[in-house]
């Protein structure tokens, strides 16, 4: 095995969080003239520092090849726009945003969130690699630049628009290769006195909830508070608050202003910290039997979806999330089991899943056909998809939801 050093502190990696197998990148969807085509897979071979603790997933594939063209479209989850809604109006008021402020998004996608201080008269500039994704905020009226953030960029955004008020950086922390060269350039892109928020999918809920499926290529580090602070300050950022959050399965927003700025972290800085100490996350021997929860969750579900074909009934998917593309994958499930899956999003409507080659077909086929089960992939927005396939149940069908646990909803 070649040897493979921690991307925060430089210690050699040989401890295993979770081995999941070989899958493709999980945003890779297949269009129907490549069906037939070979796939690459990679690793998804979680590992656990020794010495800092950074939970991490070798960078198998570069970030460049992964995001610079894009499936995902935040927009089209209204309950995540109306999450980023609600943060907008809570950071203006926080901060006294005015038409003199910049609001700066790194990863701002298709503007679902930058939108909302435009609304509002504040002047902003998002970050966006991708350039699909970028041309569509472009088109709302948002100012986007096309670039990964590092120091150098972080620079370059600020010398050209302004160092920023307000820096958010929704999804992306665990999303990035190099962590230290990021947290520079958020350092380079906030004002001295400015402050900068992180939302990413707090690792002590990935565990508590069995949530592997949250595991694929683009989430490179599976962060808790420990160690997205001791990330943060290796770019000169320390943490001043924080936030425990409901979505993506329990999330952290992290508050951080430079280290020369911040004076005293917050109670709930203290509080996350105890929880995690609490929860064996600040010790190695904390981060072991992750395994055995995953081997679960693979059982019930396997089994469920089996029973359901022996007594022939019908098995469909809704959603066509990253996180589905890792659950499939790994439990080998295949059309055999799910006939098909659903999405909202025309972009990935008429391809198939990445592996699994299952197709993607619009959510109003699932009333065409009235099936048995809904499995839904994006359990996550439980809530949400809930009330939009109530419909369901017109007909006795049930929804599944496979995570933290097998429930099948009536």
């Amino acid at each position: 095995m070649p040897v493979v050093s921690c991307r925060l502190c430089g210690a050699e990696l040989t401890e295993t969080f979770v081995d999941l197998g070989m899958s493709p990148l999980c945003e890779s969807y297949v269009p129907a003239d490549r069906v037939d085509a070979p796939e690459t897979f990679y690793p998804l071979h979680v590992r656990t520092c020794s010495e800092c603790l950074l939970v991490q997933l070798p960078a198998y594939v570069a970030g460049e090849e992964i995001f610079s063209d894009y499936l995902y479209f935040s927009s089209y989850s209204s309950s995540w726009v109306e999450h980023a809604r609600r943060y907008s109006v809570a950071m203006i008021e926080k901060l006294n945003l005015t038409a003199e402020s910049l609001v700066a998004e790194v990863a701002s996608n298709d503007g679902y969130l930058l939108q909302h201080f435009v609304a509002a008269g504040i002047p902003v500039i998002g970050v966006e690699p991708a350039g699909n994704v970028a041309a569509v905020a472009r088109e709302k009226g948002i100012r986007t630049e096309v670039c990964f953030l590092g120091p150098e960029t972080g620079e370059s955004v600020a010398a050209q628009y302004g160092r920023a008020d307000l820096v958010a950086a929704n999804n992306v922390y665990a999303h990035i290769p190099d962590i230290i060269g990021f947290s520079q350039g958020l350092a380079n892109l906030v004002k001295p006195d400015g402050l900068v928020t992180l939302e990413f999918p707090h690792l002590l809920r990935l565990i508590e909830r069995r949530q592997f499926d949250t595991i694929y290529h683009e989430h490179y580090q599976y962060l808790s508070l420990l160690t997205a602070s001791r990330a943060l300050a290796k770019g000169g950022l320390a943490v001043v608050d924080v936030e425990e959050l409901d979505t993506h399965g329990g999330s952290l927003r992290v508050h951080a202003k430079h280290t020369g700025t911040a004076g005293e972290p917050s109670v709930a800085v203290k509080a996350v910290l105890d929880a995690e100490a609490a929860a064996g996350l600040h010790t190695f021997e904390g981060h072991q039997g992750f395994a055995d929860e995953v081997f679960t969750i693979k059982r019930d579900l396997l089994d469920f979806l089996m029973r359901a074909r022996a007594e022939g009934k019908r098995v469909v998917g809704y959603g066509a999330p990253g996180k589905g593309n890792t659950l499939l994958n790994h439990c080998g499930i295949r059309e055999d089991l799910l006939e098909y899956t659903v999405d909202r999003s025309p972009h990935k409507q008429g391809m198939f899943l990445p592996g699994t080659h299952i197709p993607i077909h619009a959510p109003e086929r699932i009333a065409a056909d009235r099936p048995d089960y809904v499995l839904v992939l994006p359990w996550n927005l439980r809530t949400e998809i809930s009330a939009q396939l109530s419909y369901v149940r017109d007909w006795g069908g049930k929804l599944v939801y496979p995570i933290p646990a097998l429930d099948v909803e009536g």
